[in-house]
């Protein structure tokens, strides 16, 4: 009864953090001078990044655990990570297109971060593919959980590309100088909140249904044992 409450206060928390944030990008951050009303992106775009690696960081955790100690639990928690990783992430590939249109011209360039981003979408896609498809075998289960470990290795690669290799990837700018006008950062700041709140309750509410799911396997199983000793 206590996670239920407090389920709901996240929730209620997560969509009240996210209205307001809102609020803040489109009535309360100026619009930068370079980029103009398309610099909006910045304030979704960038906290969805970040929810991504969270997903990510959380399946390859629960996969790493999982090879350790195999348990149901682990296993579903790594999918759940995978899956609202990749949610993210496509978030990420519809709305920079959007914005680098507007910086770059192109909706799309080969750019470093870009590139491993790619990359990065592909191979734990990859891992949920084998994970969902493959079958549901103890040694199916260990492939996909090794995948997701190993996927984790693109994760820095992504977040340092622009200063290892450079790229176009575009910065905000102060008027004077470099960095974030104390509006922006506020509502940056604020924007981030939210969303990884909200990312807080949908690997919540996914891990739920999956354990609601194990809970029915297991009933399934021990009928069909019982169904069988009957017989």
């Amino acid at each position: 009864m206590r996670l239920r409450k407090l389920y709901w206060g996240l929730l209620i928390a997560a969509s009240s953090l996210m209205l307001f944030a809102l609020y803040l990008v489109f009535f309360s951050a100026p619009i930068e001078q370079t980029m103009g009303i398309v610099q909006k992106i910045f304030y979704t775009h960038v906290p969805a990044a970040m929810a991504a690696y969270a997903g990510f960081t959380v399946a390859s955790v629960a996969s790493l655990a999982y090879l350790m100690r195999p348990r149901a639990g682990w296993d579903a928690l790594s999918q759940t990570g995978v899956e609202i990783g990749l949610l993210f992430c496509l978030y990420v590939f519809v709305s920079g297109p959007l914005w680098a249109y507007k910086a770059w011209g192109k909706a799309w360039v080969w750019d470093p971060q870009l590139t491993a981003t790619f990359v990065l979408f592909l191979l734990y896609g990859g891992a949920f593919l084998i994970r969902s498809f493959a079958g549901n075998s103890e040694r199916i289960k260990k492939i996909a959980a090794a995948a997701t470990i190993f996927a984790f290795v693109d994760i820095p690669i992504v977040h340092y590309a622009v200063r290892k290799w450079g790229g176009l990837h575009p910065t905000v700018e102060r008027e004077g100088g470099g960095g974030l006008s104390d509006e922006i950062a506020f509502s940056f700041r604020f924007s981030m909140l939210a969303v990884l709140l909200v990312f807080v309750v949908l690997v919540w509410l996914a891990s739920r249904i999956r354990a609601r799911q194990l809970a029915l396997d297991r009933l399934y199983v021990d009928f069909e044992d019982y169904s069988r000793s009957v017989k």
